[in-house]
This record gives C-alpha cells, sequence and structure tokens, in this order.
C-alpha cells in the first residue's frame, strides 16, 4: 500500500486531484451562464436552470452505476474513461442546434461525470495506508471545492470576454482535454483491486436505505443543498437585470464566496471535537436559515455577505453530514457514502423547481422563505438525530439496534 509522502503517493493523490477539479470544472461552467442562456433561447430562469440541473441529476444518475462497474472492471480504468468521455461530450455544447439538445448533451456529460467521484474514494481506500488516506482524502475534497469555484469563475470571464456563452465550453473543455492527458501517466494503477461478487450491493444498497442512522442524513444533506446551490442561481438573475446588471464575469466571481466554505472544511473537526457531530450539524443549519435573510435587502453588498455565511454554514453542515455516514456504518462504507451522494446531487437537481415558485412571487425575498422552509424541516430531521449520536460506530450501532 502506498504511504504519506512517498512518490507514487503523491502522483496518485495528485492525479485524483487534478481529476477532480475537472470533473467540477465542467460539471459547474453552466452556471454563471444561465442569464445569458436565457437570454438567447428566450428562457425562464427555471428554463435556463435545466442546463445546470440536467447535469447534476445525470451525475446523481450515475454514481452507483459506476461504483458497481469499478468494482467489477477496476478503478482506473473507470475514472478515466469516463472522464474523458464527459470532457469530450463538453466540447460538443456549443454546437448544439436547440436548448433541447443541450439539456439532454448536459444530462449525458453530467452521467459521466460521475465515475470519477463514484470511484476515488473506493481507489485511495484500497490503495492507500490509513495515515495517507486522511491526507488524501483532504486534499481531494479541497479539489472538489476549487473545481466548483473554477469552472463557475473562469465561465463567466471567458463568457465575457469571447461575448457568447459557447466559448466557455469550448475554452475550459480543451483546457480539461490538455490536462486529461497527464491523468493515465500520473495515476498509478490498482495493486490491491479484488473484482466484487455479483448480488452484494442490492442487499447492501436496501439495508442503507432503511438504516434510521442514515436515511435523515441522506435528507439532510440533500435539501441543505438543494436549496443552498439553487439560490446562487436566482441570486444570479436577480443581481444580472437591472437596476444592478452585472456583466457575466462578475456573475462568475460572486462564487469565490464558496471559499469560506473550505474554511468550514478545515474547521469542522475541530468543531465537531468539541461540541458533537448533531450539535454542529444543528448550529449550521440555523446559521445558514439566519444567513439567508441578507438576501431580504436587494442590497449587493448585503447579498455578497449573505452568501459568505451561508457557503461558510452550508459546507460545515455538508462535512458534518458526510462524517457521520462515514462513522455510523461498519459494513459496505463505500456504497454509504455513494447514496449520500445521490441524494445530495438529486437535491441539487430539484431545488430550482421548487424555488421557483417563490422567485416568480416575491423575487428574493420569496427564495428566502423557501430556504427558510427548508431550513426547518433539516433542523428537525438533526434534532431527531440526536438519540443516535455516533460518538463511535460501536454505540451507534447498539443504540440503532435497541429501538
Amino acid at each position: 500500500m502506498l504511504d504519506v509522502k512517498t512518490p507514487l503517493w503523491w502522483r496518485a493523490t495528485l492525479a485524483l486531484g487534478l481529476g477532480s477539479v475537472l470533473v467540477f470544472i465542467n460539471l459547474y461552467v453552466a452556471q454563471p451562464l444561465l442569464p445569458l442562456l436565457a437570454r438567447d433561447f428566450a428562457l425562464s430562469a427555471l428554463g435556463a436552470g435545466w442546463a445546470l440541473s440536467a447535469a447534476t441529476l445525470g451525475l446523481a444518475a450515475g454514481l452507483l452505476f459506476w461504483a458497481r462497474l469499478a468494482d467489477r472492471l477496476g478503478r482506473k480504468r473507470v475514472m478515466l474513461g469516463t472522464l474523458l468521455v464527459a470532457i469530450l461530450l463538453g466540447l460538443s455544447l456549443a454546437w448544439v442546434p436547440n436548448y433541447g439538445s443541450l439539456v439532454a448533451l448536459r444530462g449525458l456529460q453530467g452521467f459521466f461525470l460521475a465515475g470519477l467521484p463514484a470511484t476515488a474514494v473506493a481507489y485511495m481506500g484500497e490503495e492507500f495506508t490509513p495515515r495517507a488516506l486522511v491526507t488524501s482524502i483532504g486534499i481531494y475534497i479541497a479539489a472538489n471545492s476549487l473545481g466548483g469555484i473554477a469552472g463557475r469563475v473562469f465561465g463567466g470571464l471567458v463568457a465575457e470576454w469571447a461575448g457568447h456563452w459557447q466559448a466557455s465550453f469550448v475554452v475550459l473543455a480543451g483546457v480539461s482535454l490538455l490536462l486529461w492527458g497527464l491523468l493515465p501517466r500520473l495515476l498509478p494503477g490498482s495493486r490491491c483491486f479484488v473484482p466484487a461478487s455479483k448480488g452484494e450491493g442490492a442487499s447492501a444498497l436496501l439495508a442503507h436505505v432503511r438504516n434510521p442512522l442514515l436515511w435523515p442524513v441522506y435528507l439532510v444533506g440533500g435539501l441543505n443543498f438543494m436549496v443552498f446551490l439553487n439560490q446562487y442561481t436566482y441570486v444570479a438573475f436577480y443581481l444580472s437585470a437591472p437596476p444592478i446588471a452585472l456583466a457575466p464575469a462578475a456573475i462568475g466571481l460572486l462564487f469565490l464566496t464558496y471559499l469560506t466554505g473550505t474554511v468550514a472544511s478545515g474547521v469542522s473537526g475541530a468543531l465537531v471535537s468539541r461540541f458533537g457531530l448533531c450539535n454542529t450539524l444543528l448550529a449550521a443549519i440555523v446559521i445558514m436559515a439566519l444567513g439567508s435573510l441578507g438576501l431580504l435587502s436587494g442590497r449587493l453588498p448585503v447579498i455578497l455577505v449573505s452568501l459568505l455565511v451561508d457557503s461558510f454554514a452550508f459546507f460545515l453542515a455538508h462535512a458534518c453530514a458526510s462524517s457521520w455516514v462515514g462513522r455510523s456504518v461498519t459494513e459496505h462504507r463505500a456504497l454509504a457514502s455513494s447514496l449520500y451522494l445521490v441524494f445530495y446531487y438529486a437535491g441539487a437537481s430539484l431545488g430550482g423547481l421548487y424555488l421557483y415558485p417563490f422567485w416568480q412571487a416575491a423575487g428574493l425575498p420569496g427564495v428566502t422563505v423557501g430556504m427558510i422552509l427548508v431550513m426547518a424541516v433539516t433542523g428537525a430531521l438533526t434534532w431527531r438525530l440526536r438519540r443516535y449520536e455516533p460518538r463511535n460506530v460501536s454505540t451507534a450501532q447498539a443504540s440503532y439496534n435497541a429501538k
């Protein structure tokens, strides 16, 4: 197994981090372009939002499929092959004849983008020592965040520089294709991979979905991301219209507020150690609800502060929920984590549809109301989970078995 800071460990960690950046660049490049798509195709905010929602829905649909296929065929082949297909699909988006074709291609692209996130953690768990695994996962998660920020920021900048949204897909997919060329040589082949037998996945999947330690957390993660991600879509439409009328590049720069989420991920471990998982998760949900109140002002500086607070709170909640999943199961952990991501990205796909009636009725104040209603639900689910607080796996399972 690869130990921390050895040459092969560095190569593998760099390859997985770079691959993760490429996944999330291509997933989120469309978000700052939504006002431009609405203008060019004469769409509502909800209609334009499908350029993002189709990709996240495709990703959610692909996670379990690619995870199971990688269990049979091997990790490296699935990760690199699916990422290459996804990048090529992204390149083709600039030449779609109509919006329906764009949405269909984005859904297919999302499905192939799922290959790497469905498989990367399993690869690390098999190939790295426990000490190396902790460090590598931290780097990998940071790469997720950086890729999402880069896709949005550069997507907006390129669109403004070129004067049309097609350039963003071409430039970012082209750069991604060049960087993908480094991955086959960087990523070591699997040494410890053992193909899974048929039939294991279905029974484990059903057990996880029924587990009262898990399904509330799956809902918390999915519902939180549903409103957090899609508030940016409606904020972008609000800020791109008069009287503020921000340019596409400035809309893309809004996503730099995600950087407070990187800080939150870094301090989450210390907060959980001091206050416990449920208390920290509940506090994060409350902070996110309070932060969303800044949208009521309609003023750019206050909206920016609101997004900074919401980003910190959301990623703190996300870190807590992910940790809960890992600490609450003793078997099929990779499948449990993949299921969490399925709910997570399914929520992202449905958020635009959920928030649209609130946006239509009252603009950003309506979006705020929609967010707070969801926070009330996720807060209640978290409060319910306090009885199962998994200070360690054995006590969590004992509590579950006693119910």
